[in-house]
């Protein structure tokens, strides 16, 4: 059964969607979204960005999905990857901070957005 949202964080769209039997996750339908394409306009280069909070980490199906995606993507010259930023809390400013599941700073953060302006 298609799960409701925890939290208000959907458009009337996508509260919607959940609702509408015909395409319930039950016949097979699954919908996530890609939180950031992360680009440098001057460079060309770009990233997709998944991000969680409170250490939370993607469900199994969904990780599926950003594999298939991730797999595409790399036909593109200009591609750096599918990335995970978790934080330990809500943001960079009151927690822990991975990227990929390894621990990193603030500073290392802005490096690692700061990348695709660079040679890859």
């Amino acid at each position: 059964m298609t799960q409701k949202r925890i939290d208000s964080h959907s458009t009337e769209f996508g509260l919607w969607i959940r609702d509408q039997k015909e395409i319930d996750s039950s016949l097979g339908y699954l919908a996530t979204n890609i939180d950031f394409m992360w680009t440098n306009y001057k460079t060309g280069l770009w990233m997709l960005i998944e991000e969680k909070r409170y250490n939370s980490s993607p469900k199994f199906w969904q990780k599926k999905m950003f594999e298939v995606i991730d797999a595409v993507c790399k036909f593109d010259k200009n591609y750096c990857g599918f990335h995970f930023i978790v934080f330990e809390k809500t943001s960079p400013d009151d927690g822990k901070i991975f990227i990929d599941n390894k621990e990193i700073s603030k500073e290392y953060l802005i490096q690692f957005l700061q990348k695709i302006r660079m040679d890859k």
